[in-house]
C-alpha cells in the first residue's frame, strides 16, 4: 500500500434510489474493507464534482444516474499509519439505466430499504446520509 498523502483528499459518494430502494455496496479493500457503503471515490485534479460522481458510479457499478443534490458530508480521519484523510461529499441520486456490475473495489451489492437492516456493517454516518437523501428524493 502506498504511503498516505499528507493532505486531505476530496471524494464523492452517491445514495442511489431505484423503486424505493437504495444501492449499498461492500468495500473489497481499504479504506472501509468489508463495510457496506455508497459507491463513490476521489475527485481527480481538474474534474468537476458532478463529473467525478458520474465517473465513480459508472466505474464502480456500471450505472447511469441523475444527481438530485448534496445531502451531507463526512470526514474520515487517519487512524493508523498509512491511512488517508478524506472529506466525502454525499449526493442523492436516482437510478437511470444499467444493472450493477462491480469493479474490483467492491465485492457485493444489494438494493435495500432505506431503513437499513441492523446486521449490516456500515461506514460511519451512513444512515444519516441515507435519511437526508431519502427526504430530498421524496422516497
Amino acid at each position: 500500500m502506498p504511503p498516505a498523502r499528507q493532505f486531505p483528499q476530496l471524494a464523492v459518494s452517491a445514495a442511489i434510489f431505484r423503486d424505493g430502494k437504495i444501492l449499498l455496496v461492500r468495500r473489497a479493500r481499504p479504506p472501509g474493507k468489508g463495510l457496506h457503503s455508497l459507491p463513490g471515490g476521489r475527485i481527480e485534479f481538474g474534474e468537476t464534482v458532478a463529473g467525478a460522481l458520474h465517473r465513480e458510479v459508472a466505474e464502480e457499478t456500471g450505472l447511469t444516474i441523475e444527481i438530485i443534490g448534496l445531502v451531507g458530508w463526512r470526514e474520515v480521519m487517519p487512524t493508523r499509519p498509512g491511512d488517508g484523510h478524506y472529506i466525502v461529499m454525499s449526493f442523492a441520486a436516482r437510478w437511470i439505466t444499467g444493472d450493477p456490475i462491480l469493479n474490483d473495489e467492491l465485492d457485493a451489492f444489494s438494493w435495500v430499504a432505506p431503513e437499513l437492516p441492523g446486521e449490516l456493517r456500515l461506514t460511519e454516518g451512513l444512515q444519516t446520509i441515507i435519511d437526508s437523501a431519502r427526504r430530498l428524493v421524496g422516497v
